[in-house]
């Protein structure tokens, strides 16, 4: 299965191949784009800023990360508000919720959590949402309690 939309308004035609994220930096800057070679538990990972493959990828650092959002539309819908519902949703793994360092709260499921680790992957409780799944950086959780 794959991340990627189709390319269509405010997604550009390359975005269908490389999976589209926003990346949260700690720091409260954020950048959205494509990249092929995130992998979890590595140092680093490249960017295409908006999607844009003919300018040179940007090198993203997991240590400034607060968060890697997997999702399906980069222009989301700002106004709406996660419903976390986890007997609405369909998941996999133990019920979580958190809280960021920034005050942001989520919710979702995890089979891979391990607080040694540098991070997890989050599939949100909100399946309506824009975000598929998150790769979370541990340092940057406040509160990680589960439901």
């Amino acid at each position: 299965m794959s991340l990627a939309a189709p390319a269509g308004p405010g997604r550009p035609a390359s975005a269908a191949a490389g999976k589209m994220i926003v990346a949260r930096y700690v720091d409260g800057r954020i950048l959205k784009g494509t990249t092929y070679d995130f992998l979890p538990g590595k140092s680093a990972f490249h960017l295409h800023v908006d999607g844009n493959e003919k300018a040179k990828a940007e090198t993203v650092q997991m240590a400034d990360l607060k968060a890697v959002f997997f999702v399906k539309d980069f222009s989301g819908a700002v106004d709406r508000k996660d419903r976390y519902d986890f007997a609405a949703t369909q998941g996999y793994g133990r019920r979580v919720w958190l809280t960021f360092q920034d005050g942001e709260e989520m919710a979702g499921f995890t089979n891979g959590y391990n607080p040694a680790s540098q991070g997890f992957f989050l599939i949100p409780a909100d399946a309506d949402g824009n975000n598929a799944r998150v790769y979370v950086l541990n340092r940057s959780i406040k509160i990680f309690r589960w439901a």
